[in-house]
């Protein structure tokens, strides 16, 4: 099983990249890649732009990569109570290409920031609108406080109760 992860972040100290890739790591038996979105910046979409440039080679690029996959984990950066400037980009570029852009691959989403929300707004958009993207999502969960959950040295959850509740969201990958 292959295992695409990746932070809806452009923070190259993206809290939600380490999340991201500390879930990937609990996927029994998988090989996972991470993937950083900055690998696909693209100018920022609008009609006007998408009828002088068609579809950027980086979006294709992605929808490529998403397609590659068995299954998908998203961990969601909020900026004032929504997705990053840079995800919300790459995904409409991608959704221009295709509105399945998750192709009906099974997905964990993920959320956290350093207060007690966990970036839960945005993982609640994020889960509301997948039918709509053809994301299968199993699982969804918010980490609050990540500091205070995380040890950043040996990378791994300090919390014991939410370390598994991200070990039976990620095993749903695998049903």
């Amino acid at each position: 099983m292959k295992v695409l992860a990746f932070a809806a972040s452009s923070s190259t100290k993206s809290i939600n990249k380490t999340l991201a890739n500390y879930a990937a790591s609990l996927v029994t038996g998988a090989e996972f890649e991470l993937l950083d979105i900055n690998d696909y910046e693209m100018p920022l979409f609008s009609q006007d732009r998408e009828e002088e440039l068609g579809q950027p080679q980086a979006a294709k690029d992605f929808f490529a990569k998403l397609g590659e996959a068995d299954a998908i984990i998203i961990s969601f950066a909020e900026h004032n109570g929504t997705y990053t400037a840079a995800y919300k980009n790459l995904f409409d570029w991608t959704s221009r290409i295709d509105q399945k852009v998750f192709q009906n691959k099974p997905v964990v989403y993920l959320a956290t920031s350093p207060g007690p929300g966990g970036a839960a707004s945005v993982l609640a958009a994020a889960t509301n609108s997948a039918q709509y993207f053809a994301a299968d999502v199993k699982a969804s969960l918010s980490i609050p406080s990540f500091y205070d959950n995380f040890d950043m040295e040996t990378q791994k959850l300090t919390n014991a109760e939410l370390d598994d509740q991200l070990k039976t969201a990620v095993a749903q990958l695998t049903e």
